[in-house]
């Protein structure tokens, strides 16, 4: 009976290390613009203004077989931001905004990742913009993956999540119905 539970265990042990050392580390393709990181906030509650950070890098590890294993990182140029109108992302980098002079950079990690369906999971982790840090969560979605035309091999995602402006001290007035900003992230990254 002990030997048994001593061989379990081992078994058990070899199957971890089995699934760990599976996962592949990613770059994620921001040279070849290959991924973004957009966003969208009501104007007025008429419309929506659309912008994204021309400026970020990244990583993720990824396993098809064990996608809880999974792990993001990401850092944020907010310097970038761009909603192609000049006057505009001056403004959104001003004091009162982004404050990109005080914080120009932005980052998220995840803590731990969940399968929600086929291709789909759940990411949380922190995110720290405006020197502030808050959990959130980013439903993800696995777009594809497999060799690409140069011998090498890629996966893509995409995630969206929602964020309150004054939980990371954003206060700045901007109506009654832009408390709220809508992100968008589509990466792709190279299998290392």
């Amino acid at each position: 009976m002990k030997i048994a539970m001593i061989a379990f265990a081992v078994a058990a042990f070899a199957s971890a290390l089995t699934t760990v050392a599976t996962a592949a580390d990613y770059v994620i393709d921001t040279k070849n613009v290959h991924a973004s990181i957009n966003f969208r906030i009501k104007h007025l509650g008429f419309s929506w203004i659309a912008g994204r950070f021309d400026k970020f890098s990244g990583t993720f590890s990824y396993d098809d077989k064990n996608p809880d294993a999974s792990k993001v990182k990401i850092e944020i140029d907010t310097t970038s931001v761009d909603t192609n109108h000049a006057e505009r992302d001056k403004h959104l980098r001003g004091a009162d905004l982004l404050d990109t002079e005080m914080f120009p950079t932005a980052t998220f990690e995840s803590t731990s990742v969940k399968a929600s369906g086929p291709d789909k999971a759940i990411i949380a982790g922190k995110l720290t913009l405006h020197g502030v840090t808050k959990d959130i969560s980013i439903d993800a979605q696995r777009v594809g993956g497999g060799k690409d035309p140069w011998g090498g091999y890629r996966d893509g995602f995409t995630g969206t999540t929602t964020l309150k402006l004054a939980d990371f001290g954003i206060m700045r007035d901007l109506g009654p119905f832009s408390k709220e900003v809508e992100l968008t992230l589509d990466v792709e990254g190279i299998k290392q």
